[in-house]
């Protein structure tokens, strides 16, 4: 007979330096109704007041207080080791939830027991529509083999607002916490439909997302070479050996191709730091 879970849902909430949106995003879910949940805030090591926000304004809410920051994969799991919920949703703290959200994932989850994983509807801070789901994994037009007779059509979604079955990630041993930042919801998701799970979309759950606001002090070639080498590791970690190659293969030739052309119309371009932002992108493949 399965123990009954103290909760229905545990939200973990992995934060770094975002304390001018933390608050917005806790309070709109304390706003949430239609279910018993606990939340949890990881802190990797903010030097601004976040740690003091939450104790002083949310006493309520777990408070792991991390002394260095250790990575959002890693971070997660130290959330999943202290929660009680029969789901677990992972929510980036730069979001603020509409209302709903909560009862309309359950009830997802308790109507489609084939589910294992799902995303919600995400958008702007302007209403208008954010992508949060992809029926691709990156490179895969070169691993048909690797990804044959995967359940579903979802490949994967957002990892900035999505809810897992319990028994699920504790199975699959949480994140792989080789994934620092970027990658993280890719390989999970694919991890899930490998063990047998489809991935699930809940539109009528919507959360306000501003995005990558944890990287808004680190220049775009920083920001874009964490996501590469994210990229790299899902590829090894899934993909066979040739695969990876031809990848690999198929990318150099993109970089070469764009930096050639991106050379010569650099002085034409009307706005050159997107120009130059592009160019060091592309560089960057060519050095991988």
């Amino acid at each position: 007979m399965k123990t009954r879970s103290p909760y229905d849902l545990s939200v973990i909430i992995i934060n770094y330096n975002t304390a001018d949106l933390l608050a917005g995003c806790l309070n709109s879910v304390f706003e949430q109704s239609g279910c018993k949940f606990e939340v949890i805030v990881v802190d990797n090591a903010s030097h601004d007041n976040s740690q003091s926000i939450v104790r002083n304004q949310f006493p309520y809410v777990k408070l792991i207080a991390n002394e260095s920051n250790i990575g959002f994969s890693r971070a997660n799991n130290k959330g999943l080791e202290v929660c009680g919920g029969d789901y677990i949703y992972f929510l980036n703290p730069d979001t603020e939830l509409r209302q709903g959200v909560f009862i309309s994932m359950i009830e997802f989850m308790d109507s489609y027991k084939d589910i294992g994983l799902a995303g919600t509807g995400i958008v702007n801070p302007d209403g208008s529509f954010q992508p949060s789901l992809e029926t691709h994994y990156p490179g895969q037009r070169h691993a048909k083999r690797e990804l044959k007779g995967l359940r579903g059509d979802i490949a994967w979604v957002l990892g900035a607002s999505m809810i897992i079955r319990r028994e699920i990630i504790q199975e699959l041993g949480g994140f792989d916490e080789r994934f620092f930042l970027y990658g993280e919801d890719q390989d999970l998701c694919l991890r899930v439909r490998k063990a047998g799970w489809v991935i699930g979309f809940i539109p009528d759950a919507v959360a306000v997302h501003w995005g990558a606001q944890s990287e808004r002090d680190n220049l775009p070639v920083e920001v874009w070479k964490k996501k590469l080498d994210a990229e790299v590791l899902f590829y090894k970690k899934h993909y066979s050996k040739s695969t990876v190659a031809a990848i690999k293969r198929g990318n150099l030739l993109q970089a070469f191709w764009r930096v050639f052309t991106l050379k010569l119309t650099l002085p034409f371009c009307a706005d050159k730091h997107v120009c130059i932002r592009k160019l060091e992108k592309y560089q960057l493949l060519l050095n991988k």
